[in-house]
């Protein structure tokens, strides 16, 4: 189970470092109000992983799963360059994940 929080926590924190891109520097409401909202569901599933997930393990996959995510929907919804050398770097901290996954 905890690894299910700890995916759900990583894709709640791709939902907050996306959501302040539409907070326009916290002056827009509703997209603050989500994006606070969704930090705070975020830490608090990386808390329940964490009561029996290795922290430096937990942390890591967390961070990653919010990297990826954001870096794709970056590429996606803000059209970020996709170059090779970027699409390559995310492409190894998804095998960084999985590798701490499997040594887990």
């Amino acid at each position: 189970m905890a690894w299910i929080y700890l995916t759900l926590a990583g894709l709640f924190e791709i939902g907050w470092a996306i959501g302040l891109k539409y907070t326009q520097g916290f002056t827009r409401p509703v997209p603050t109000a989500l994006t606070v909202a969704s930090m705070v569901v975020s830490l608090g599933l990386l808390g329940m992983a964490l009561k029996s997930l290795p922290v430096g393990t937990a942390y890591a996959v967390w961070t990653g799963i919010g990297t990826v995510g954001t870096a794709i929907l970056g590429i996606v919804l803000f059209a970020e360059p996709a170059t090779v050398a970027r699409l390559a770097c995310i492409g190894l901290i998804v095998a960084g994940i999985a590798g701490l996954k499997l040594a887990a």
